[in-house]
């Protein structure tokens, strides 16, 4: 099939069965598609919504963005997963204000020479934003083509991305880009699935070497796996009323600038801890009186290179007020009336399931449900 022919075949296809309705679809401009396609990024459609909508609500315009400090920013990020991103467009955001004059780049270079944006991303802005002829390569839509020419390999491999690339950019047309690129998106978002394809809804069917292979699955070729370690910590999670001591976390590492609870070495069954002098011990140093100490029921969060164990100790006081002075890298936060601060995803968990214990249970029968 020709180049032509690929490309008018995906188009009436989105005429007819594509998504035209997302938020990011309406009052197009370089600024709200920039948003989107970072946070589409590892990110499923149906999960970005909400947060792309309270996003745009609190930040409507690229100078907003660009005025708000770090702490907002990583707040309204909170629960999206891969923080880098929020920094970047932090950054990005002040780099188009301050030196650009508020207006970003029109060519492809340019576009991606700024903080966390890629080729694809940088070709997706253009494309839908401004009508040009950049081409795309998410994930969607290396599964598509993947699929389609039957490339086999790990599109991580970069014999089998500049193949990928090529067939992007052969199949780009000139005319209605914008369309063909959220099209491509939408095609492998909602057709050619990564598990259960549905083939016989394809545009381009017909000659598609995957679907002929009987396998389509078996492309893209799977990134080779490999046996995470696992790594163990304890959060101390001091809790007074509906306040809970937290830290700000330092600008490397894990979850850099986002708030968390202080951690300790875990404790594990072997050492057989006693819970109360570990918390006395720590409590000691912040000046706080401890009233209760136990050891909750923890749970695993999973990077991408290493599964964290994670304890919980929690800690009951009831001076905070007095004791431990709020300062750049820690304050007392109010579950009752939450600041806009960022807080790392394992310590949203554990504030929903100590809110969770509070209401169902209360402060005698703690049973947490981690979701």
């Amino acid at each position: 099939m020709q180049p032509a022919e690929f490309s008018q075949r995906v188009l009436d296809w989105f005429d007819i069965a594509g998504r035209k309705d997302l938020p990011w679809q309406k009052d197009i401009s370089p600024y709200r598609v920039w948003i989107s396609e970072i946070m589409l990024q590892q990110t499923q459609v149906a999960t970005v919504i909400p947060y792309y909508l309270k996003f745009m609500s609190s930040f409507p315009t690229l100078e907003s963005l660009a005025a708000a400090s770090e702490d907002q920013v990583l707040h309204h990020w909170s629960g999206l997963g891969y923080y880098s991103r929020a920094r970047n467009l932090h950054k990005t955001a002040r780099m188009v204000v301050e030196d650009m004059g508020g207006m970003f780049p029109v060519d492809l270079d340019g576009m991606v020479s700024l903080p966390g944006i890629g080729r694809s991303t940088a070709g997706a802005i253009l494309a839908i934003a401004s009508g040009k002829q950049t081409a795309i390569l998410d994930g969607n839509v290396k599964r598509v083509l993947a699929r389609y020419h039957a490339v086999n390999g790990w599109p991580g491999k970069t014999p089998v991305l500049n193949e990928l690339w090529g067939y992007a950019e052969s199949y780009t047309p000139k005319a209605r880009v914008a369309d063909y690129t959220q099209a491509m998106m939408d095609l492998g978002a909602t057709i050619c699935t990564r598990s259960k394809p549905v083939c016989d809804q394809c545009p381009v069917q017909e000659t598609c070497e995957g679907r002929a292979s009987g396998t389509p699955t078996n492309y893209p070729g799977k990134k080779p796996k490999k046996v995470l370690p696992v790594r163990t910590t304890c959060m101390v999670v001091v809790q007074d009323g509906e306040a809970l001591f937290l830290n700000k976390r330092p600008p490397t590492g894990i979850w850099p600038g986002l708030w968390s609870f202080p951690e300790i070495e875990s404790l594990t069954d072997s050492e057989t801890p006693n819970v109360t002098d570990v918390a006395e011990q720590w409590c000691a140093a912040k000046q706080l009186q401890v009233i209760s100490a136990e050891l909750l029921p923890g749970f695993r969060h999973t990077f991408s290179h290493y599964h964290l164990d994670i304890q919980i100790l929690h800690v009951t006081t009831n001076d905070h007020s007095a004791a431990v002075m709020e300062s750049e890298r820690g304050l007392w936060y109010n579950v009752g009336a939450p600041e806009t601060i960022g807080l790392a995803a394992p310590v949203s968990r554990i504030v929903k399931a100590l809110l969770n214990a509070e209401s169902t249970g209360g402060r005698n029968q703690r049973v947490l449900t981690f979701r």
